[in-house]
C-alpha cells in the first residue's frame, strides 16, 4: 500500500491554509491540470465533517469520478477525506497543519490502495505511485501560491 508525504512551508496563517485547502472551489484552481469539478455533494464553498464530494477528472488520459467525504476534522490543525466511491481500491488522505512563525507547514499524507490486485501493485510500480506523487506537489504548490497571494 503505497504512502504519499509531502510537506510544503507556506508563509501564510494556519486559518488561512486550512480553509484553502478544504474549498471546494480553490481545489478547482489548484488541480486545473486534471479539468477537476464538483460534480456532486459540495459543489462551492467549505466542506466541514461528514460531507462529501464527487470529484470529475481527466487522470491518466481517462475520464473518471470520484467521491470523497470528510471523516474528522480538528480545525485549523487537520481534516481527513476518505474515497467513497471511484478508481482505487480505497485511499485516506490527510491534511495536516503546524503552525510556525511567519507562517504553517502543510502536510499531506495519501495512503492508497490501488483496485487490481497484483495488477494494481504493478501499475504503482511503474506510473502510478509517481503519478500521484506528483498530483499532490503540483496541487499543494498551487495552493503556497494562492495563500501568500491571499495571507489575510
Amino acid at each position: 500500500m503505497p504512502i504519499i508525504t509531502h510537506e510544503i512551508f507556506i508563509q501564510a496563517p494556519i486559518t488561512v491554509c486550512f480553509d484553502l485547502a478544504r474549498n471546494v472551489d480553490i481545489h478547482t484552481k489548484t488541480t486545473a491540470k486534471t479539468k477537476e469539478r464538483a460534480v456532486a455533494g459540495v459543489t462551492t464553498g467549505l466542506m466541514g465533517k461528514g460531507d462529501s464530494v464527487t470529484w470529475e477528472a481527466t487522470h491518466l488520459g481517462v475520464k473518471q469520478k470520484l467521491t470523497a467525504k470528510i471523516i474528522e476534522m480538528e480545525k485549523p490543525f487537520q481534516f481527513i477525506d476518505v474515497m467513497v466511491k471511484g478508481a482505487f481500491h480505497s485511499f485516506t488522505h490527510t491534511h495536516e497543519f503546524i503552525e510556525k512563525e511567519n507562517g504553517t507547514i502543510m502536510i499531506d499524507r495519501f495512503v492508497y490502495r490501488s483496485p487490481l490486485g497484483l495488477l494494481g501493485k504493478i501499475a504503482d510500480k511503474l506510473f502510478l505511485e509517481k503519478y500521484m506523487r506528483q498530483f499532490i506537489v503540483n496541487r499543494a504548490i498551487e495552493l503556497k501560491k494562492i495563500a501568500e497571494h491571499k495571507k489575510t
